[in-house]
């Protein structure tokens, strides 16, 4: 069984600590690796190696880390299969999912890419007689990024392109779930000239984690996760005086319009809930059906969760792969249970599938609730799998109320051919990101990422114009050269003439 290891000052170290967790293949059940938890030490080593990294990196010119970005950018297209096999084998999902989450991170490394442009400053000429005033904006220091399971690539690449192009250094704590995808990227930044300690990987738990939030020598901390652990993040990093970015849990409405195209939107919500195996923070796990809306949506849906292709996510011909652990399978499973107990109708019940020659894989199938009220935990709750719930609602103005109503507000589309009706929506939704005859709203690198009420916790979205600003500081500079003329000492607020 392959033995893991942290990515520490350029190199593989097996770093203090003497406990591990057990990497799993979710297809087949079966322990393949390994990997160490990192001790307090070991979250030291990477930040004093990210600190004494610090000076030169954060001095060399934004254009020459562009370069870096550049050739990073290729060597990750070069090596794309690779990376996309390593997610799949440890994730679980199919391999063409695998390829498309990379390819969003990718874009962020292409967006770090224009680093010289994004940080550039404002210069006013005499904003009084003879002063010149200018803005520009320097890194924070050594920063430090806490990610989840489901997107092992993307949303790491989400933070740390963009931290160590405004001339940071960062220390990554990646999910212990499927750690090898990051130790792959951290690699291919060192052959792509990324000086040793700018990027560090340490693997672990709530040690780890809870030093990265207390060390007084990180400056800022950003996260994606479930609501509960963003807000622990939040308060916790904030306390020890650090910018913070806390991404939490998600329950992303779709709303289906009566005069929508029934079977585009029938579609869009089939690959929203059950793509990756519902395990996305922009999944679709209410469909909202407005009026008339709902009986034809249902009659749609029913026979294509039922059809859904699922099995191992290396098998190219499926839409679906195994959730990411027998513990996370069970818990969905729970909340299936906890839906039929509360009385919504099971349309489709995936809680029994089993696969030939997979039958320790963690595998269910496709879920379908109808007539789901907005007081039970199967809406309330963030699920993260493959179950979609269908709640009816009579008008639009009571779908925007329940929406506006959850404590959660990620992401959120609706489906309709009227513009005035679209437009209303996305002025009145109290949600991050709005897709409009789009399923998954998820926003390009140059636009930014995060959502609203307990869907964020802190000021700033992640990547995008809005990454930049939170990796750097705004200094602002007034200047002006003497000319001989002495005017004395004055002892008022300075106002420029």
């Amino acid at each position: 069984m392959k033995t893991l290891t942290h990515w520490i000052d350029g190199k593989h170290q097996k770093g203090n600590s003497s406990y591990y967790s057990e990497v799993y293949n979710p297809a087949t059940g079966e322990i393949q690796a390994k990997v160490p938890l990192g001790s307090e030490e070991d979250v030291d080593a990477a930040v004093t190696a990210a600190k004494k990294a610090l000076p030169e990196w954060s001095e060399t010119p934004p254009l020459t880390r562009a370069r870096v970005m550049f050739k990073y950018k290729e060597l990750i297209e070069k090596h794309a299969d690779e990376i996309a096999s390593i997610i799949t084998a440890e994730h679980g999902k199919v391999i063409s999912d695998a390829h498309g989450s990379l390819t969003r991170g990718l874009e962020v490394v292409e967006f770090a890419c224009g680093i010289p442009q994004l940080l550039k400053g404002e210069f006013t000429e005499n904003v009084g007689k003879e002063i010149d005033a200018w803005t520009f904006r320097q890194p924070v220091g050594v920063c430090a990024g806490i990610t989840p399971f489901n997107f092992p690539a993307m949303v790491p690449m989400w933070m740390y392109p963009v931290s160590i192009a405004c001339g940071n250094t960062f220390v990554l704590k990646p999910s212990e779930k499927d750690p090898s995808c990051a130790l792959r990227l951290a690699e291919l930044a060192k052959d792509a000239g990324l000086p040793d300690g700018v990027l560090n990987v340490v693997n672990g738990d709530k040690v780890a984690v809870d030093k990265i939030l207390t060390h007084p020598d990180i400056s800022a901390v950003s996260f994606v996760g479930s609501t509960p652990i963003a807000e622990y993040i939040y308060s916790t990093a904030a306390n020890n005086r650090k910018r913070v970015q806390a991404l939490g849990g998600a329950k992303n409405h779709l709303v289906v319009m009566p005069d929508a195209d029934i079977e585009l939107a029938a579609d869009a919500l089939m690959g929203a809930a059950y793509g990756s195996a519902g395990e996305r923070c922009m999944a679709i796990s209410v469909a909202v059906a407005v009026g008339s809306a709902g009986d034809k949506l249902v009659d749609i849906l029913r026979p294509r969760v039922e059809a859904l292709k699922i099995g191992p996510g290396t098998d190219i011909n499926m839409d679906m792969g195994p959730l990411i652990t027998e513990q996370h399978l069970k818990k969905v499973k729970g909340y299936v249970d906890i839906g039929v107990d509360e009385g919504a109708d099971l349309i489709v019940d995936g809680r029994n599938y089993s696969l030939q020659g997979y039958e320790k894989g963690f595998f269910m199938g496709g879920c379908l609730f109808d007539n789901v009220k907005t007081n039970m935990r199967i809406y309330q709750e963030e699920i993260f799998g493959p179950v979609l719930s269908v709640v009816r609602e009579p008008d639009f103005n009571s779908a925007v109320k329940i929406i506006n109503e959850h404590q959660l507000g990620n992401g959120v589309s609706i489906f309709t051919r009227e513009g005035d009706a679209a437009r209303e929506f996305y002025n009145k939704i109290e949600v991050g990101m709005v897709g409009i005859n789009v399923p998954i709203p998820v926003p390009m690198a140059f636009h930014s990422f995060g959502g609203w009420k307990n869907s964020l916790f802190g000021d700033l979205h992640v990547h995008g114009p809005e990454g930049v600003r939170f990796y750097t500081k705004q200094k602002a500079i007034t200047s002006r050269w003497p000319t001989g003329i002495r005017s004395g000492a004055e002892y008022t607020m300075p106002t420029l003439k």
